[in-house]
């Protein structure tokens, strides 16, 4: 497929708004995270610019976007419908979560509970963004089990990154188990990318040209011409190219840059006496998202449409 910019932005950036609402929830409960205003402020602050920033941007692809809220009319059938929904719904109690925190000075009691049900919400929007691209049967690399796992555990990874990165910034004195937590969630988000690729890279053609044409009885198929003299939108779209050279150079960046990196600097803070920490957590934030955006761009590029079948394709 092509990866289009917009829809990248969105599943990266608003994927780690929603891991840190997740966080700030699970850490306030822990006892983790003081109920300091400007801590809040901040806090909340970066994770719903991240959030709105992601979903607004995801309309951006489309032709009519002053059209995109009429998407949620379709909840009982469409994922996009219900993950627009449950976005906008996520707003309500994290939205009130967060304004008790930043101006009562409180993230416990009622305010704690508003703040897991945001958090429960957040992951329910997360899961509805995966399934979106898991329910296309049309395109064998996104319908798997693998890709809500993955969806959810790099928004888990992500957030959890830069809550501690925040944490540490402010100074705190448990930014040590938080540092743990993201550790266990990066290790996690790694395994299951690689079981990812592992899983692609070894699956058995799920069509053929033979089959899709319903002539596989007689045989192999094979495309005596093209259907088309010159490039179109089914092409550029739906069969989207990439070498393997450039495939395996880019995994290798989001391997390093999104996981091993941040893993080493994380561990490097949390177990030696290194200066400045949060500088080195900054550097790990950063790090994480350079790769996790090759990552995703990957997810893209790599996915391809059983539709170039009837274009040249012999598999997919």
């Amino acid at each position: 497929m092509h990866p289009a910019k917009s829809v990248i932005f969105f599943t990266t950036a608003s994927g780690a708004g929603y891991g840190m609402l997740i966080w700030l929830a699970v850490f306030a409960g822990l006892g983790w995270l003081p109920a300091g205003q400007l801590f809040g402020f901040i806090a909340f602050a970066i994770a719903f610019i991240l959030v709105a920033g992601g979903l607004l941007s995801s309309t951006f692809h489309l032709g009519h976007p002053e059209r995109a809220w009429r998407a949620m009319s379709q909840w009982k059938t469409s994922w996009l419908s219900r993950e627009g929904l449950i976005a906008v719904l996520t707003f309500i109690p994290t939205g009130l979560f967060a304004a008790g925190w930043v101006f009562l000075g409180r993230n416990d009691g009622a305010l704690l509970m508003l703040g897991a049900a945001g958090a429960l919400m957040s992951l329910m929007t997360v899961y509805c963004t995966a399934m979106i691209y898991a329910s296309l049967k049309a395109i064998p690399a996104w319908s798997n089990v693998w890709t809500p796992p993955a969806y959810l555990v790099l928004s888990l990874a992500t957030g959890a990154v830069l809550v501690t990165f925040i944490s540490a910034v402010f100074g705190l004195d448990t930014v040590q188990p938080m540092i743990v937590t993201a550790l266990i969630a990066l290790a996690a988000a790694l395994a299951i990318k690689l079981a990812y690729w592992s899983a692609r890279s070894g699956a058995a053609p799920v069509s053929t040209s033979a089959s899709a044409t319903g002539m596989d009885r007689f045989g192999k198929v094979t495309l005596i011409e093209a259907p088309h003299s010159e490039s179109n939108y089914l092409m550029e779209e739906m069969g989207f190219r990439i070498a393997r050279k450039h495939a395996s150079k880019l995994r290798a960046y989001a391997i390093g840059l999104g996981f091993l990196l941040p893993l080493a600097l994380l561990a490097a803070v949390g177990w030696t006496q290194l200066p400045m920490p949060e500088i080195w957590l900054g550097v790990a934030v950063l790090s994480c998202a350079f790769g996790i955006i090759a990552e995703r761009w990957l997810f893209f590029a790599e996915a391809r449409h059983v539709v170039t079948l009837y274009y040249g394709e012999t598999s997919a």
